[in-house]
């Protein structure tokens, strides 16, 4: 920025402020750092000073919502920490911080010490552990050994003010620089500034905004919170992680491990600022050096997802509303002739919203209903809220007179239960940071399990929510309450419809472990649901934190009908399969409001490309159920549910990769191709995998959708017509009745054919590169017990094709057709060889039909050798059979342990959702 006279003050009473004013004009206003960063003030020069801060005022306009350019900022040689001595330790290096001036914030802490830890290759792992403060209680690698003497990365320091610069070792990229701005490390305000290298930066969920985070003025509040997703407001989970890409295409991640309140502030420089109110400063810097291996190094510290049980990835249903068991089965019977795996009750089940009871007028026939959704193999989810009902006769609630009992609630500031209200009125809060709630939990669970069998645990209002805010009986006035910097929370204070901050819990106040309580219920309800079904636990959160993915999914929570919802669920998608949360999605049709046809119709088709996909609704509005449309607009949803359910083999497996290595299963393009710089910004398309490229209509009235091709050789996977892209945008036809897939060349997509006979092959899609190459993978267990992977009861099955030359003619009937060469690897057996065959010798695309393999293991699921009687998209396109493994020949039932008896081909057959 150029220095001018307007810049002057009125009046200069010394050369020296002069001087300073002049000094402070030359930094640019995007490396200014805010000095007064409390919201509600309005700074004065005066104040601003007192800070001995610069004061500019700044003629750019402020962005609605946004903080602007600050007018008082820091100067570059701030009174900071100075760094008094570095050693080498084993694993890293260890100094010392000195802070000899006072700050404007109480309770400065004076000596730091700096731990520098050279964990892996491409993990760096800082913390200062001088002072016992407050954790974060989450299980993360304990390291003892140093990373090789040829890491990813060097570690320079700045002496004073004390500067931490870290840089990729292969380009000299600074991806940590922390001298930029002061350290402050005070009791209840900690704050650390860094450079980036591009203004390309993802995750710091949970927001609603555009995946692609704006780095102009732009700040990101984190306490976990109860609203429906809004802009600019913290939401129901807090996760302090992000991507950020570098100029080369490359990648690096940082995760700060704080559970405190805080606020991460960008700016167009681009430069990030972290603001805590507690805990430590204990960061991780995940080298990469590509989007996809930051993620997998993430999750190698906080934990990789769990493995989904199978029917988990069907149609799920779900109103606030039903009012009955009866009415809820009368939904489920109308839906008999449209895809239907998991049927869900909100609080309306409940006796007067009571948890671990069913209104027996109303949900009477409610443990009928679930045995008959068993005996035609579907399943059923209810809800639960942690608010505990405090106020019912004594003697007639065990729940909450057997948790007074063992002192397992949350308790206030003087010890007494603290009293809060939800939807049964007022209430007490588990603590599920206390290892008793974990077992009074499951005791819950398990006796109302011998009432209703559900199977899965919807788990909502988990921030925790309150109707009050704090308590019946407010909060007291203390430092927890009113902390000396209040991060820009909704509501403006810490208690604004939770508990209040000063609250008890078990491991510490409730100031420093609010936004762990969704992940603390969900363990314990993990734990409880291992126990009683002895299958993997289906759980669904609203709130989160890292880690999470080890024990539950999400949901992007109370979302609106609208155009636009239905457009930012895919942003929401993408940050939490980066976060590490695969299971993921968004009330399909919108919870709030009314929905249209045409608005369902699409969400719907969307929704089946969710890696959870749900239709959800409120409460008094019209139904939304794919049977409350017309004709037509239940053929396009059935369609499109079907279409699903025949790439469940293909979705299955990208769990699998998600729970032993990390991936994504929604994937961002830019994962994919990180050297695209084009894709950095797209959020309304992505991939399943790396493979399945997803495009749907996402504004009303259209019949066409712009989508971007990376470049390269693209198949239309209802058509198999090629495309190739030179990375260009391109206009398709987007009729209603159809979503676009695209398959990306190179290749192989297993898939089922979806009858309600489950006696069906799989089939392979193969979209061959421009070489003539393509493989593909499957991965396949029992689907329901837990650990197969780690105790090798699976088949995985490598597949490779390669297009030959010669004419093939062992299946007489094709003789003369095109010919691709393929191979199949797996773990239960011997390599085998294939044919595939093409329509012609300028189509690139095969289908390799009934998918003849005999899986053999202690569990095994054979595939039934029947006909195929589905319909095929690819009608153009000649089948031709993949014979494999015929030695095999004995295999046994699901569930079953291993026998010696031969296949019987009608008992045992490939499970099916029920479609």
């Amino acid at each position: 920025d150029s220095f001018s006279n307007s810049h002057l003050p009125t009046s200069l009473p010394s050369t020296s402020l002069y001087l300073q004013f002049y000094y402070c004009s030359q930094i640019p206003e995007a490396w200014r750092f805010d000095c007064y960063p409390e919201r509600g003030v309005v700074v004065t020069e005066e104040m601003c000073h007192a800070r001995n801060c610069c004061f500019i005022q700044s003629s750019q306009a402020k962005t609605s919502g946004r903080n602007g350019v600050p007018w008082c900022f820091y100067t570059p040689d701030y009174p900071s920490y100075e760094l008094v001595s570095i050693a080498d330790t084993e694993i890293g290096k260890v100094g010392k911080l000195l802070r000899n001036k006072k700050t404007y914030y109480p309770k400065d802490i004076d000596e730091l010490q700096l731990e520098v830890l050279y964990e892996e290759d491409y993990r760096l792992h800082i913390t200062d552990p001088t002072e016992k403060r407050y954790e974060v209680p989450i299980d993360v690698p304990v390291v003892q050994k140093r990373a090789s003497s040829n890491p990813s990365y060097t570690v320079d320091f700045i002496k004073e003010p004390f500067g931490l610069i870290v840089k990729r070792t292969q380009t000299g990229t600074v991806l940590l620089n922390t001298s930029i701005a002061p350290l402050f490390y005070a009791d209840q305000f900690l704050q650390m500034s860094t450079s980036l290298p591009s203004r390309f930066i993802y995750g710091l969920g949970e927001h609603r905004s555009n995946f692609l985070h704006d780095v102009q003025w732009n700040t990101l509040t984190m306490w976990a919170r109860d609203v429906p997703p809004m802009e600019l407001t913290n939401l129901y989970g807090v996760h302090p992680f992000y991507l950020s890409m570098e100029s080369d295409g490359m990648a690096h991640g940082f995760f700060m491990l704080n559970s405190n309140a805080m606020d991460v502030a960008l700016q167009p420089a681009p430069a990030l600022t972290w603001r805590m109110i507690g805990g430590i400063l204990d960061f991780y810097i995940f080298l990469g050096p590509d989007p996809s291996s930051v993620i997998a190094q993430y999750l190698d510290v906080v934990g990789r997802p769990a493995m989904p049980i199978y029917w988990a990835l069907g149609y799920h249903l779900c109103r606030w509303g039903y009012k009955s068991s009866d009415k809820t089965w009368n939904v489920v019977k109308e839906m008999l002739l449209l895809p239907l795996d998991v049927q869900w009750n909100d609080i309306d089940y409940m006796d007067h919203a009571l948890d671990f009871t069913y209104d027996t007028t109303n949900f009477s026939t409610l443990p009928d209903l679930v045995k008959d959704l068993h005996r035609h193999d579907q399943h059923y989810v209810m809800i639960l809220d942690p608010g505990i009902s405090n106020s019912q006769p004594s003697g007639s609630y065990w729940p909450f007179d057997e948790g007074k009992k063992r002192g397992i609630f949350i308790n206030d500031s003087n010890g007494d239960i603290l009293t809060g209200k939800v939807w049964p009125g007022l209430t007490a809060f588990p603590d599920f940071s206390n290892p008793d709630t974990h077992e009074w939990w499951y005791q819950n669970l398990k006796s109302f399990h011998e009432k209703v069998p559900f199977d899965g645990v919807w788990i909502d209002m988990n921030e925790p929510s309150n109707f009050f805010d704090g308590s019946l009986n407010g909060c007291p006035e203390n430092e927890l309450e009113n902390p000396p910097y209040t991060p820009g929370i909704l509501g403006g204070t810490l208690k604004a419809k939770t508990v209040c901050a000063s609250a008890r819990q078990k491991i510490s106040t409730h100031y420093n472990i609010h936004s762990l309580y969704g992940l603390m219920e969900a363990k314990a309800t993990e734990s409880a649901l291992r126990k009683i079904t002895d299958k993997r636990p289906f759980v669904i959160s609203r709130s989160t934190f890292p880690s999470q993915g080890k024990y539950s999914g999400h949901w992007l929570g109370d979302n609106r009908s609208q155009w636009k919802d239905l457009a930012t669920s895919i942003p929401g998608m993408l940050t939490f399969n980066i976060l590490g949360i695969p299971l993921i999605g968004a009330d399909i049709c919108g919870f709030g409001g009314s929905t249209t046809e045409e608005l369902c119709v699409r969400w719907t088709q969307l929704g089946a490309f969710y890696p959870f996909s749900r239709n959800h609704n409120s409460i008094d509005e019209q139904d939304q159920e794919p049977t409350a449309f017309s004709p037509a607009a239940r053929i396009a949803m059935k369609e499109v549910i079907l279409l699903r359910y025949s790439l469940f083999p293909h979705l299955y497996t990208l769990f699998h990769h998600a729970h032993i290595s990390g991936q994504t299963v929604a994937t961002p393009l830019l994962f994919q191709f990180p050297n695209d710089e084009k894709t950095y910004g797209i959020d309304k398309q992505f991939l399943w995998g790396k493979s399945l490229l997803v495009t749907p209509v996402l504004e009303a009235g259209q019949d066409h959708v712009v989508g971007y091709f990376p470049k390269g050789l693209w198949y239309d996977f209802h058509t198999g017509d090629s495309l190739v892209s030179s990375g260009e945008e391109i206009n398709l036809q987007a009729p209603i009745d159809k979503i676009n897939l695209h398959l990306r060349e190179g290749s192989i997509i297993p898939t089922q054919v979806t009858e309600t006979d489950s006696s069906q092959p799989l089939h392979l899609i193969v979209s061959l590169s421009e070489d003539g190459l393509a493989k593909g993978d499957l991965y396949w267990d029992d689907g329901e017990t837990i650990d197969t992977y780690e105790k090798d009861q699976y088949a995985y099955i490598f597949f490779t094709v390669e297009q030959v030359e010669k004419m093939h003619n062992t299946l007489t009937e094709r003789v003369g057709t095109p010919q691709a060469e393929c191979s199949v690897e797996s773990n239960t057996g011997p390599s085998s060889s294939c044919w595939c065959e093409r329509a012609s010798s300028q189509s690139r695309l095969c289908r390799m039909a009934e998918l003849k393999a005999r899986l053999h293991f202690t569990f095994s699921i054979p595939f039934h050798l029947a006909h195929s009687r589905a319909r095929t998209a690819f009608k153009s396109i000649l089948n031709c059979r993949l014979a494999w493994m015929d030695e095999l020949t004995y295999a046994v039932p699901w569930g079953a342990q291993l026998s010696t008896s031969p296949l019987d081909d009608e008992n045992n057959v490939m499970p099916m959702m029920r479609g």
